[in-house]
């Protein structure tokens, strides 16, 4: 069976998938999935558009949407790209082998690329490889030092010190809940933890609440082993530029996850001062 041919994009083309990448980067998927299903409709599986599509369905929190659009992208102009956003898309699904191999291909192109290095340093910590996770992490620092910094680096003492303040700080009626449900720090996220939810949870969130929330349970519940929040050492301190930042992010992600604890929307948490 004979290979499928691409006409080549015009010049314009490449202007308009240039404006949409530039929604994208601003943070805008909605308008750019709109402008790319708008202005490509009749070219939707062309390699070169589906790599924007692909890129666009990871921002959408789609990897396997993404994965799907990349299977048609193979010849894309872009095979840097192609392999980044694959790698990118693998990540999210918690496949970190091919993560890795794929980031790796990229950057076997193109070395100097910042956004792969990091990719491969935060698969390669999820691997149990700290070494090269902090070789990666530095190249993709010097690289682009404003958009990469170097994680942050605090000792576990002074990391629980911080998790202790920030659960001082819950209202008295919150932390009574909290005697029956333990908060765990952890350096990562467990392979079991993140699988298991299908799809797979994030490699990189914050907190986890685990257990039956609060407002579901009954005087006629079975007993069922204890609940827990978890909190994710390595995630944390990589969100966070500064020790001010980190000591922020630990007491918003103690409250969301308190907050999943006791089964409460956005208003509820705000009238028990976990907003």
């Amino acid at each position: 069976m004979g290979s499928v041919h691409y006409e080549t994009l015009s010049e314009t083309d490449w202007d308009e998938l240039g404006k949409i990448w530039t929604l994208l980067e601003d943070g805008d998927a909605e308008a750019a999935r709109r402008e790319l299903r708008t202005r490509f409709r009749a070219r939707a599986r062309h390699p070169d558009v589906l790599i924007v599509d692909a890129a666009i369905a990871l921002e959408e929190g789609e990897p396997e949407q993404a994965l799907a659009a990349l299977a048609g992208a193979e010849r894309s102009a872009d095979p840097v790209m192609f392999f980044h956003l694959r790698a990118s898309a693998c990540f999210d699904l918690c496949r970190f082998d091919a993560a890795r191999s794929d980031a790796e291909r990229a950057l076997a192109v193109r070395p100097d690329f910042a956004d792969a290095h990091d990719l491969l340093s935060r698969t390669l910590e999820h691997l149990g490889d700290d070494a090269g996770a902090q070789e990666h992490a530095e190249e993709a620092n010097d690289l682009d030092s404003e958009r990469f910094p170097l994680p942050l680096e605090t000792s576990d003492e002074e990391f629980d010190r911080m998790v202790e303040r920030s659960l001082e700080e819950l209202p008295a009626p919150v932390r009574k809940h909290l005697e029956e449900f333990p908060v765990l720090v952890q350096r990562l996220p467990a392979p079991a933890l993140l699988g298991s939810e299908d799809p797979p949870l994030p490699p990189d969130i914050l907190g986890l609440f685990v257990g039956r929330d609060l407002m579901s349970r009954t005087s006629q519940d079975l007993p069922s082993g204890p609940g827990a929040i978890y909190l994710f050492r390595r995630n944390l301190l990589r969100a966070c530029r500064t020790r001010e930042e980190i000591a922020k992010e630990i007491r918003i992600t103690v409250q969301h996850e308190v907050g999943h604890l006791l089964g409460l929307d956005e208003d509820d948490l705000e009238q028990w001062g976990l907003a």
